[in-house]
């Protein structure tokens, strides 16, 4: 994971913690007060904002601490890796996009981040600039050409 991943995961998990959690005891308390659990809908839909929390909390905790986190700018090379930036190029579309291939729980493809589990990313990983590469994809297999690969 890159250090700004690791960054974005604990501020989820201190804003779940120190915000959320009370927050929703706070709703389950206040539903409680109104009377019959069984019909209940404000109680039923905090118990289960609740557990939805609880679980992401458990889930954070394990990330982090068992996390390694790698500093994209200490890497080099002509090849594509965990870290690299890479400006591709749509070969149907002839549109240049750039992504950063990150770790699994920093993915975020609004942000040109992608899973280093993605297709696309694993179609990358040990290319050069001036490769082509096929991906799979609902509307038939995409063809990317490699521009640039950068790390930093």
């Amino acid at each position: 994971m890159t250090a700004a991943g690791l960054q974005r995961l604990e501020e989820e998990f201190r804003h779940l913690r120190s915000v959320e959690r009370p927050a929703v005891i706070r709703a389950i308390a206040e539903a409680r007060s109104h009377g019959d659990l069984s019909e209940n809908a404000e109680y039923h839909a905090a118990r289960e904002r609740q557990s939805f929390i609880e679980g992401r909390i458990a889930e954070l905790e394990e990330v982090l601490g068992s996390v390694e986190v790698i500093d994209p700018a200490s890497l080099s090379g002509d090849t594509v890796k965990f870290g690299a930036h890479i400006r591709l190029l749509d070969e149907e579309t002839e549109k240049e996009a750039t992504y950063q291939i990150v770790g699994v729980y920093e993915a975020d493809i609004k942000h040109n981040r992608l899973s280093i589990s993605s297709p696309l990313a694993k179609a990358l990983i040990g290319k050069k600039v001036g490769d082509g590469i096929s991906v799979p994809a609902p509307g038939g297999d995409r063809t990317y050409e490699i521009l640039e690969i950068r790390f930093g």
